[in-house]
């Protein structure tokens, strides 16, 4: 069998990927991990940033002696897995990335981080702040956040998916957009879609953002179904 990570979103953690870890098992040996601060793992002092998560995979795949993978990026997973593949590309086989945000700018950073306040969340949505806590205890869910809020911050004004960078990602790649996502638009997929040299493109109708909003075992068929394609025609026909 061959090796498959997942990789959860901003904060998020590896047990909201149990679901779809435990669908793919018959066909991948399946791993996952929490990114430092997510699920309980220690949060760095100083904010962290899309590089260092990115070097975490890689040490996650040095640490298990995965000498290369496939790889499941939801949300920031996706860019992150996208970010290692520039450094080093031989350690993945391909990347499936569902609602990736590519755009990101010093206005899309202001933007998403409006929604990143611990003290508003605490106030005006208590059931997902007691959730966040409950997801990343012992860890501080509001530093966490102030964390994501930074690095989003230094993505604005320094991305690292950019015209420039996305043509030399030459693994496969598909990206994966819902219809209805209120955090990733369609355009910003098709832009990175136009970029990057060995890619397939999914729209999801009447998807939205939330991981959990989707149907397990239909992204896991998707996700059989791309690493198939990979194997059988590496290289796509747009």
């Amino acid at each position: 069998m061959e090796n498959l990570l997942l990789l959860h979103g901003a904060l998020g953690s590896a047990a909201m990927l149990e679901p779809l870890k435990q669908a793919l098992q018959d066909s991948f040996r399946v791993h996952t991990l929490d990114f430092s601060g997510h699920g309980g793992k220690p949060l760095p002092q100083e904010p962290f940033t899309m590089q260092q998560l990115a070097q975490e995979v890689l040490a996650f795949l040095e640490e298990e002696e995965i000498g290369s993978a496939h790889i499941f990026g939801y949300s920031m997973g996706g860019y992150a897995a996208l970010s290692l593949a520039l450094q080093h590309p031989e350690r993945i086989r391909s990347i499936h990335t569902l609602a990736t945000k590519f755009a990101w700018s010093p206005e899309a950073a202001e933007k998403e981080t409006k929604l990143l306040n611990p003290e508003k969340v605490a106030e005006k949505v208590p059931q997902f702040a007691a959730t966040l806590a409950q997801r990343h205890a012992p860890q501080s869910w509001q530093q966490l956040m102030r964390h994501t809020a930074g690095m989003m911050r230094g993505l604005g004004n320094s991305p690292i998916l950019t015209a420039g960078t996305l043509p030399q990602v030459q693994l496969p790649v598909q990206v994966t957009v819902g219809d209805r996502d209120n955090m990733v638009t369609v355009e910003e997929t098709l832009w990175a879609y136009r970029l990057l040299p060995n890619v397939r493109l999914q729209v999801l109708p009447a998807t939205r953002h939330p991981l959990d909003t989707l149907n397990t075992e239909d992204l896991s068929a998707q996700i059989r179904q791309f690493i198939r394609q990979v194997a059988v025609s590496p290289t796509p026909i747009r």
